[in-house]
């Protein structure tokens, strides 16, 4: 089986699932980084020979639209596609049905779509250390029931009931821009790694709102700390999500 990753993780927690259930399909030939901005991804051109293990975050309910637009640029070429949704324990709501909707759209045929849960990215309390070692064991056994599926004679068949409304729930409100405080040492290390070069090598302390995504990329690749998001803005989310993250959500499979 030629396993390839299509993967957007800007802070590693999407990527790590993507990496548990590739390695239950086989190992990975090709992994496509939706994060690279330098990344012709027209250029990439997949087949009805390949497993694609497309994984992306959940941001309030979506797809990163940004996520979207850079997946769009890929030919799918028939390849089998193992959608992953990664989501910070809240909800991932209509992130499974859209992403099913841009992996169609891109030539893929879509045979198995997952949920998993990764900490989350701006309020680390909430599913710390996740994906756990019961995380693992699930998705790997997840991913042994894909790769039946695949061998099987109904390997195309798309998966059944994929959660998710269309049309998708309206998009998240205003991002979370991270800015570099006095700590900022203009290593520009933040402005390199950030997927929406958004952040200006010249004066890396400042972003440029427009253009942020609120990935948390510069956040959690900083080697000074120094970048960080408005600390009322991320006590008053945090509180709102509070209820909504005490249960533990456990991974999920269609097929």
């Amino acid at each position: 089986m030629h396993v390839c990753q299509v993967t957007f993780s800007p802070t590693g927690g999407t990527q790590r699932v993507a990496d548990i259930v590739s390695e239950g399909l086989g190992a990975v030939a090709e992994r496509i980084d939706l994060t690279d901005p330098d990344l012709d991804l027209a250029s990439v051109n997949l087949d009805e020979e390949d497993v694609v293990v497309i994984s992306v975050p959940s941001y309030g309910g979506r797809v990163p639209a940004f996520a979207s637009q850079r997946l769009a640029q890929v030919h799918g070429g028939g390849a089998r596609a193992v959608l992953v949704c990664v989501y910070g324990n809240r909800a991932y709501e209509d992130t499974l049905a859209e992403l099913e909707d841009v992996a169609r759209a891109a030539g893929f045929c879509v045979v198995a779509a997952l949920a998993a849960v990764a900490e989350h990215s701006i309020m680390r309390q909430y599913a710390t250390g996740r994906p756990d070692d019961a995380d693992r064991a699930a998705l790997s056994d997840m991913a042994r029931r894909i790769a039946e599926k695949l061998s099987g004679p109904n390997a195309d068949a798309a998966p059944a009931g994929v959660p998710g409304s269309r049309p998708y729930k309206k998009a998240g409100g205003a991002t979370l821009v991270p800015k570099g405080d006095k700590s900022c040492v203009s290593c520009g290390r933040c402005a390199q790694r950030c997927p929406a070069r958004a952040i200006d090598p010249a004066s890396p302390r400042k972003t440029d709102a427009a253009r942020c995504i609120g990935c948390m990329r510069c956040v959690a690749e900083c080697p000074q700390g120094a970048r960080k998001v408005n600390a009322a803005l991320v006590a008053a989310a945090s509180a709102a999500m509070k209820k909504a993250c005490s249960v533990r959500k456990e991974p999920e499979l269609y097929l």
